[in-house]
């Protein structure tokens, strides 16, 4: 994925309501710009943090332009979670990912379960049908519980557990369901999930995979001309062995 407009560098003021970010431009102007993510952030709104604006080129727009990457730790972290679907679509067009290689359709968005819609639904002769749920991962914490991990999520998300209970519903009739974890960061050795920030969701997703739920993790390479899905990332042992 090549960013349709050049990136334009700032320095975070502050990000704050959520969807918001005060940002000092290399010009000196600051400007609020709109912040593309809903979840907590933890490590990536440090006021002082080079970051990286996409300009939607609609003056209209409250807020013309968006937060797209932040330098942390070193490496570029992506973090706009409207990114990860067209990603993965991306990668499983080019056949990046084998698990999920070999289907005739891919379609976006459609309806399942009670009342959501996955995020892509493969299908194809004499293959059961693919439900392909996809989440954005940024959080990387050196002194966490699983040091070097890339971990999700970084806030509550009982909307994240309630779609592992839908894909569990899926292979209960009988089709595949994909749980994906698009990794926006090139910094992380493996994945696992964050229990001290959310034990519900983490509960949920070893439930899924002793369901039959599959894991797919797959990490970025990101540039601030693009990002493009690279190399898988182990899951760590401690995520599919059981609480004692």
């Amino acid at each position: 994925m090549h960013y349709d407009t050049a990136l334009i560098p700032g320095i975070l003021v502050q990000r704050y309501k959520r969807f918001l970010a005060d940002v000092t431009l290399d010009s000196d102007e600051t400007i609020t710009v709109h912040c593309p993510n809903p979840g907590a952030m933890l490590g990536l709104k440090t006021p002082g943090s080079r970051v990286w604006l996409h300009d939607s080129g609609n003056p209209k727009r409250k807020h013309r332009h968006s937060l797209e990457l932040v330098e942390a730790d070193g490496t570029l972290v992506g973090i706009n979670t409207g990114r990860p679907n067209g990603l993965i679509e991306e990668a499983i067009r080019a056949g990046t990912i084998p698990s999920l290689a070999g289907y005739d359709d891919l379609r976006r968005e459609v309806k399942y379960g009670k009342n959501s819609r996955i995020d892509i639904l493969l299908s194809g002769e004499g293959k059961p049908d693919a439900y392909v749920e996809i989440k954005n991962v940024h959080l990387r914490r050196a002194d966490g519980p699983a040091p070097g991990a890339a971990e999700f999520p970084d806030s509550v998300t009982s909307r994240g557990a309630k779609h592992l209970v839908e894909l569990s519903d899926m292979v209960a009739e009988g089709h595949r369901a994909v749980m994906v974890y698009c990794v926006q960061r090139a910094d992380c050795d493996r994945f696992m999930t964050a229990p001290d920030i959310d034990p519900a969701y983490d509960a949920a997703l070893r439930q899924a995979l002793k369901a039959g739920v599959e894991i797919e993790v797959w990490a970025c390479t990101i540039a601030e001309t693009g990002i493009v899905v690279t190399n898988p990332l182990p899951v760590d042992p401690a995520l599919s062995a059981d609480k004692p």
